[in-house]
């Protein structure tokens, strides 16, 4: 199960790289060019990052106290990208609208796609329940 969570976070990390890349081409990063701020998005990826490396240290030393640690790094890690798809759905939403009436919303998370934003999301949820069960020792590790 610890391999299958590492797998999961990979393919997570993967599509949060896809979206960081676009938000940051696009101008994300600028003064009102985003819904989403500056630090959610960097303490998300960073915590994510920090995470995905002391999961990688506990599938190689097999220590509980680095499941816990990579488990806790996740709650905020989780918190943040819910606070990221609140604000992200109404712009979301706008862009449809826009899109309707011949117009174009203006932030720079208008250009994720449906597909990148639900199969992270989905990645990352797989990804959470995955590592609580490896540090509760459900499912062998």
């Amino acid at each position: 199960m610890d391999i299958a969570a590492l797998i999961t976070w990979v393919i997570t990390a993967l599509g949060g790289f896809y979206m960081l890349g676009t938000w940051l081409a696009r101008g994300g990063a600028k003064a009102g060019n985003s819904r989403l701020p500056v630090p959610v998005i960097f303490g998300h990826f960073a915590l994510a990052a920090i995470g995905l490396v002391v999961w990688i240290i506990y599938v190689i030393t097999d220590k509980d106290a680095l499941a816990w640690t990579a488990f806790g790094l996740l709650v905020p890690v989780a918190l943040l990208g819910f606070a990221m798809l609140a604000r992200w759905i109404p712009v979301y939403r706008a862009r449809s609208a826009a899109a309707a009436a011949g117009q174009q919303s203006e932030t720079a998370e208008r250009y994720f796609p449906v597909p990148v934003v639900a199969g992270h999301g989905l990645f990352a949820v797989v990804t959470v329940v995955l590592v609580l069960l490896t540090a509760l020792g459900i499912g062998g590790s």
